[in-house]
């Protein structure tokens, strides 16, 4: 998208400016009201598994990489790109005015890398509405068909919009412009990875966007890539394993639950995020794994000295693990609710993805499997 990619950054930062100016003048993209009956209709199509979901109304540009469609409630969040944070408060705004490089220390993640609320959050946010505009009709795509949603509800999608007799994938266009490198902290793009590569390149390259100089923006990409590299490199190794398998289950996957289920008794491999660890003083430790809010799935740890082993502590949450085990179901006595749970008996039963800055994961066999 040539007419907006080789725009210089000043342009863009005029945008934010216009936009903060007009306020509530603003119209909503899209502008009109939706029926319950077309909600329904479209919120069948993007619930069907399927690699292209059809085309949509576009209502709403949240930010620079969420959008909203046809009157739902949820969002789209957008694959392969990862924008900066738009301002949510005053006093970071402020802060941000005052001491940029003693804001940074003060955001900056306890173990990794955090979002951050940066001005150039809200230059991606203007640029999407740039690129949004006149354009009320987008084509929304799913990278893999079971990916649906994420954890926190949002439909993962790619859009695409026509232009001049042409469809633009807007996410790559995004990465092109400069608003957000290929992100790679869930995975490499199954379908446009080349793309991301080949637009990052000419982003870089050009100076536009995030690698200009001179601008308030994250200054740790380096440090990014280092993370969100191995991460990739390791979900990779999980699908190129899985291929033809029907007991590899990915927890980010719509069905991963009912595979569980159909797999009770039977051993599986699964990949997941850690999302918290619980320790007890009675009964077993427990290591969640992100699933939905507040339906995560249970790793069962009897043996303290097993969860010692493989490796898993706090500074763990929210990376990836790979693990071997037997699906069993769990009743609870007192309310009666049944859960699918893998218990652990030995540290050769997980893998952990490897982290810049965290202790190497112990080398242990993994049944014949493993990145």
């Amino acid at each position: 998208m040539p007419a907006l990619s080789s725009r210089p950054l000043s342009w863009l930062l005029a945008a934010v400016v216009a936009a903060t100016s007009v306020g509530a003048a603003c119209t909503p993209v899209g502008g009109k009201r939706y029926s319950r009956s077309l909600a329904q209709k479209s919120l069948s199509k993007l619930e069907a598994p399927g690699l292209i979901v059809g085309e949509f109304t576009l209502t709403k540009v949240v930010d620079g990489d969420t959008v909203r469609v046809d009157g739902l409630d949820a969002s789209l969040r957008l694959l392969g790109m990862d924008t900066e944070e738009t301002f949510k408060s005053e006093s970071n705004r402020r802060a941000v005015e005052t001491d940029w490089d003693a804001y940074l220390r003060e955001k900056r993640g306890k173990f990794r890398p955090g979002r951050i609320e940066t001005p150039t959050g809200e230059v991606a946010k203007a640029w999407a509405k740039k690129f949004f505009d006149g354009s009320v009709r987008v084509r929304v795509e799913r990278d893999h068909p079971a990916e649906i949603r994420d954890r926190f509800n949002r439909y993962l999608a790619y859009v695409l919009v026509e232009k001049d007799g042409k469809w633009l994938n807007f996410n790559v266009e995004s990465v092109r412009a400069g608003m957000s490198p290929y992100y790679t902290k869930y995975g490499h793009s199954r379908r446009y990875h080349e793309q991301f590569v080949a637009a990052q390149a000419e982003a870089q390259a050009a100076k536009r966007g995030i690698w200009a100089s001179g601008i308030k923006n994250y200054p740790d990409y380096p440090e990014r890539f280092a993370w969100w590299g191995p991460r990739a490199d390791f979900i990779d190794a999980f699908r190129t394993a899985s291929e033809g398998k029907d007991n590899f289950i990915d927890l980010t996957h719509w069905n991963a639950m009912k595979l569980l289920e159909e797999h009770v008794g039977s051993e599986v491999q699964m990949l997941g995020v850690i999302s918290d660890v619980r320790y007890a003083e009675r009964g077993p430790a427990r290591v969640m794994l992100s699933y939905r809010q507040f339906r995560d799935f249970p790793l069962i740890f009897f043996d303290r000295d097993v969860l010692v082993s493989s490796g898993i502590t706090d500074k763990w949450k929210q990376e990836f693990v790979w693990v071997t085990g037997v699906p069993t179901i769990y009743e609870n006595k007192h309310t009666k609710k049944k859960q699918v749970q893998i218990k652990i008996d030995s540290a050769s039963q997980i893998r952990l993805c490897p982290v810049p800055g965290l202790p190497p994961p112990p080398a242990l066999p993994t049944a014949g499997v493993g990145p």
